[in-house]
């Protein structure tokens, strides 16, 4: 530990905090600037693309807060902790504080190193009854101990190299999703096995024909009881997993739906996670499977190309009903059909469980070894 020395998180680089441009404005928006929000760097190292986009209009107006290639991001109101390192120029919304990284450090060690204060981050959303902040200020002054950048470059090597498979795992995973969604399209909007037309014994029906719904057996659970319990089993809320807890209720593939929160994305089509294991759910989230010839994975397809936002309700809180959701209309074939199909798209989604299990596996080794190498208990050699 000789060769390390103690420091603020403003030694590292430049700290710049993000803007959003006037969202009224359209001439700001719908262009290929990414914009950077929490959403965007909760599941991924590199940040390679973005829930919305701006226009170079959009970063003309920010132009004091463009974060270059290779700025590590992380978000500082709400949930605060999420990382994220840029792929190119882009701007990152009020949320976040940058770090562009100075020549003496390594921006690989970098993004490790506030990866492994996601405890104090944590400790940070406590201290507030609402809103969670760390502002800049706060945010520049946390201290820290870094060792020489040659270290540095050891230590983020081990690391990045457990973080280059997860991301090729997930590449591998979303161009299967993009082939299966492809052939969704070609039998089911398109109809091109079927000479270009709906076949004649096919009909219109409604969503209620086709999913069973299991959001009765969902317990919602409090932070304080989560607090209480071993972190065994994932739980899950509208958009993603928020805790983990001491026992499951679903053992099995099902589809989650957003029910109030987050619930669509900026297109209107739903919040979807296509989830199967042992794991809990909280209240705001549908929980489905399928009936009448309809698997999960194709109930996935379905939603991933239906436009939900005019049955969406609520100003402030959106929400989609069971009613609303039920009423939806769907083109509904013949089953025979439906398992040809079936057939087809389940050797995908084999292999995107099988690279989701080996992501948690990749995962579990680099949260153990990540504190280790970066208090200097594992030598580097």
């Amino acid at each position: 530990m000789l060769e390390w020395k103690e420091c603020t998180i403003a030694d590292l680089g430049q700290i710049i905090t993000g803007r959003t441009p006037p969202t009224k404005n359209n001439k700001y928006w719908n262009g290929s600037v990414m914009f950077v929000t929490p959403k965007d760097i909760q599941s991924t190292k590199h940040i390679f693309h973005t829930e919305r986009y701006i226009s170079e209009l959009g970063k003309l107006k920010m132009s004091g807060c463009v974060l270059p290639k290779n700025a590590v991001c992380v978000s500082c109101i709400g949930n605060i902790g999420y990382l994220g390192i840029t792929t190119q120029e882009c701007i990152s919304n009020q949320q976040i504080n940058s770090i562009i990284v100075n020549e003496n450090n390594d921006i690989d060690y970098v993004y490790y190193l506030l990866k492994s204060l996601w405890v104090y981050f944590k400790h940070c959303e406590g201290q507030s009854t609402a809103l969670s902040i760390l502002n800049k200020t706060q945010f520049s002054q946390i201290k820290v101990k870094i060792p020489t950048v040659k270290i540095q470059k050891k230590i983020a090597s081990i690391l990045s190299a457990l973080d280059d498979k997860i991301e090729l795992n997930n590449k591998i995973n979303k161009n299967l999703e993009e082939q299966a969604q492809a052939i969704f399209k070609s039998w089911f909007v398109d109809f091109e096995p079927f000479g270009g037309v709906m076949p004649d014994n096919w009909r219109m029906g409604k969503v209620s024909e086709i999913i069973e719904l299991h959001d009765s057996k969902r317990v919602p659970l409090s932070g304080n009881e989560r607090d209480k319990m071993a972190k065994n089993y994932p739980y899950y809320g509208a958009t993603s997993i928020i805790d983990y807890v001491d026992n499951y209720l679903f053992d099995g593939i099902y589809l989650l739906l957003g029910e109030d929160g987050t619930v669509i994305n900026s297109k209107g089509f739903p919040i979807l996670q296509y989830v199967y294991g042992k794991f809990c759910v909280n209240n705001h989230a549908h929980i489905i499977t399928g009936k009448s010839g309809y698997s999960v994975e194709m109930l996935y397809l379905l939603f991933n190309i239906t436009n939900v936002r005019h049955i969406v309700t609520g100003a402030v809180q959106q929400r989609i009903s069971q009613i609303h959701l039920k009423n939806v209309s769907v083109i509904i074939p013949q089953e025979n059909i439906l398992k040809d199909f079936d057939k087809i798209i389940q050797p995908f989604f084999a292999v995107i469980r099988k690279n989701r299990d080996e992501n948690q596996r990749l995962s579990a080794i680099r949260d153990t070894l990540l504190p280790q190498l970066l208090n200097g208990k594992i030598e580097i050699p």
